[in-house]
């Protein structure tokens, strides 16, 4: 089963910054579109940020110049440098991977569990 894994979230102080790591691994073919996502009024999840497989990133307004979305291929792994962080910042924040499955070579959108981040003094 194709699956991500989340790790990096934490307590940090306003200002202060968090690295989050998500790693896919299982019976993926291929790795599209990663991202990030977070909880947001209204909706149930909101885009943080994203980059393809080519190294296109696109990123909410609240968060622009202060994080930036990074991927290793070779790893299958996507991150999230996050500066600045502000309170507002606050969210349990997902992963997410479009990619084609082994053998049946369907596209699928996969999910991680979640990671908390929670910035506070």
């Amino acid at each position: 089963q194709a699956q991500l894994v989340e790790s990096g979230g934490g307590l940090v102080q306003p200002g202060g910054s968090l690295r989050l790591s998500c790693a896919a691994s299982g019976n993926i073919f291929s790795i599209y579109d990663m991202g990030w996502y977070r909880p947001a009024p209204g909706k149930e999840r909101e885009l943080v940020a994203v980059i393809t497989s080519g190294g296109i990133t696109k990123y909410a307004d609240s968060v622009k110049g202060r994080f930036t979305i990074s991927r290793d291929n070779t790893k299958s792994t996507v991150y999230l440098q996050m500066n600045s962080l502000k309170p507002e910042d606050t969210a349990v924040y997902y992963c997410y991977a479009k990619c084609r499955i082994q053998y049946t070579l369907n596209m699928v959108e996969k999910w991680g569990q979640g990671t908390q981040v929670t910035v506070s003094s």
